[in-house]
C-alpha cells in the first residue's frame, strides 16, 4: 500500500453513497426516468473536476458540448426502446441526484489519488476499497435483515453461487479497465467512454435481436457519432510565434561592435 487507510474509507463511504442511492432510488422512479438522470452523469464529472484538491481541471467548451450530444443521444436512444414513460418523483429525484453527486465526486477523487500518488496501483484501489467497502455495507444488510433472507435463498438455489462467481470476475475485468481509463486519461473522458459503451450495448442488441430502428433511434445515434467525433477533434490552440535564439553581441552597444569590426 502506498496510501493511507483513510484515503480508501472516504473512497469507499462515496461509492456506497452512488450505488445506494442510485439502487434505492428505483422504489420511487421507474427505469426510463432512472437511464435518463444517470446517462447526465459525465456532465456533474466535469463540473466537479474544477473543484477537487489536486485536479482544477478546465475543459474546453468542445469538451462541454461533445458531453452535451452525447447525454442527449443515449437519452433518445434509451427511452425510444421504453415501454413506458418516464415517472418522476421527489423523492426519487432527489436520490438519484444525490447519487449523480457521489458520482461525480467518486471518479474525480479516485483520479486525485493516482494524480498525487502516482505510485498508486488499480489492483490496491480496487482491494482497498472493496475492504473498507464490506463492513459498511454489512451493517445496514443485517439491520434491516436482508443478509439473512439472501443466504436462506442462496441456499435453496445453489446455481446462484456460480453465478455470482462470474458476475464477481466480470466485475474485476470492468473495474480495473475503469481504474486504468481513469489514470490514463482522466475522470471526465472515462465518464464519456462509459456512456458511449452503453449506446455501444443497446445498438449491439437490436442487431443480434434484429428488433425495429425508429427515427427516435436513429437521431440519438447520431448524436451519439456527433459527440465522438467533436471529442475525438484536436483542440485549436493559438500557435505563439517563436522567439528566435538572442545573440550575446546584441546586449553589446552599438559603438563597442563598430569599434571591434575596425580593430579586426
Amino acid at each position: 500500500m502506498v496510501n493511507p487507510w483513510r484515503t480508501y474509507v472516504r473512497l469507499s463511504a462515496v461509492l456506497m453513497g452512488s450505488n445506494g442511492l442510485t439502487k434505492g432510488s428505483l422504489a420511487f422512479l421507474n427505469y426510463p426516468a432512472q437511464i435518463m438522470f444517470k446517462s447526465t452523469k459525465v456532465l456533474p464529472v466535469m463540473v466537479m473536476g474544477a473543484f477537487i484538491p489536486g485536479l482544477r481541471r478546465k475543459y474546453a467548451f468542445q469538451e462541454y458540448v461533445s458531453a452535451v450530444m452525447l447525454v442527449v443521444g443515449l437519452i433518445l436512444f434509451t427511452l425510444a426502446d421504453a415501454q413506458t414513460s418516464p415517472n418522476f418523483s421527489m423523492a426519487g429525484v432527489a436520490m438519484v441526484s444525490g447519487a449523480l453527486v457521489m458520482d461525480a465526486f467518486l471518479g474525480n477523487l479516485q483520479e486525485a489519488i493516482f494524480k498525487m500518488n502516482p505510485d498508486t496501483t488499480q489492483m490496491e484501489m480496487l482491494f482497498c476499497s472493496t475492504v473498507v467497502g464490506l463492513p459498511f455495507l454489512a451493517v445496514p444488510m443485517v439491520l434491516t435483515g436482508e443478509l439473512v433472507t439472501a443466504w436462506t435463498s442462496c441456499s435453496q438455489h445453489l446455481y446462484v453461487y456460480a453465478v455470482l462467481v462470474l458476475e464477481a470476475m466480470a466485475t474485476f475485468v470492468g473495474q480495473v479497465s475503469v481504474l486504468s481509463l481513469i489514470a490514463l486519461f482522466g475522470a471526465a473522458t472515462t465518464a464519456m467512454v462509459t456512456t458511449a459503451r452503453k449506446a455501444v450495448t443497446l445498438l449491439l442488441s437490436y442487431l443480434i435481436f434484429t428488433k425495429p430502428l425508429t427515427e427516435q433511434h436513429a437521431t440519438g445515434l447520431l448524436l451519439i457519432t456527433m459527440g465522438i467525433v467533436i471529442k475525438l477533434l484536436p483542440e485549436n490552440k493559438e500557435r505563439r510565434p517563436r522567439r528566435l535564439p538572442k545573440n550575446d553581441d546584441d546586449d553589446k552597444p552599438r559603438e563597442s561592435r563598430e569599434a571591434g569590426e575596425e580593430t579586426a
